[in-house]
């Protein structure tokens, strides 16, 4: 795909062109329909996340994934040195030396499987969708 930002300061005042890596061709198709799934798991993960506050722990160690949830949302935005995430950090590793840690967790497969196969079902229709309605 030849792309021409626009911009005359990046273009010297001449429409210039550059590659990009993905063709406009059906592996462009391919490409935006992955990155729509992508979309589409993030959305259901932040959807699970913002339930988190509804849902009451049943034991200690159902705070200790609830504090788990909090801290691992935070590790991609601002600084984990502010307050209060060493605070937190704090009594979740509290929490852990009394009610002891998550139990081992093994993913399961088939169920990864089956929610890649449905957030991309989703997004091919989506994007067959755009391409349809322009």
């Amino acid at each position: 795909m030849m792309v021409n930002p626009g911009i005359p300061v990046l273009t010297d005042g001449e429409p210039k062109t550059r590659r990009t890596s993905v063709p406009a061709s059906e592996e462009g198709s391919e490409y935006a329909v992955i990155r729509e799934a992508e979309v589409f798991a993030m959305t259901e993960a932040l959807r699970f996340q913002d339930a988190i506050p509804n849902v009451a722990a049943q034991s200690l160690v159902g705070i200790v994934a609830k504090l788990e949830m909090i801290v691992g949302a935070d590790r991609d935005i601002g600084d984990p040195t502010d307050f209060p995430w060493p605070h937190i950090a704090s009594v979740l590793s509290d929490l852990k030396a009394i009610a002891g840690d998550l139990p081992a967790y093994r993913l399961n497969r088939a169920a990864t499987r089956a929610d890649v196969a449905r957030h991309r079902k989703e997004a091919t229709e989506f994007v067959a969708a755009l391409e349809t309605h322009g």
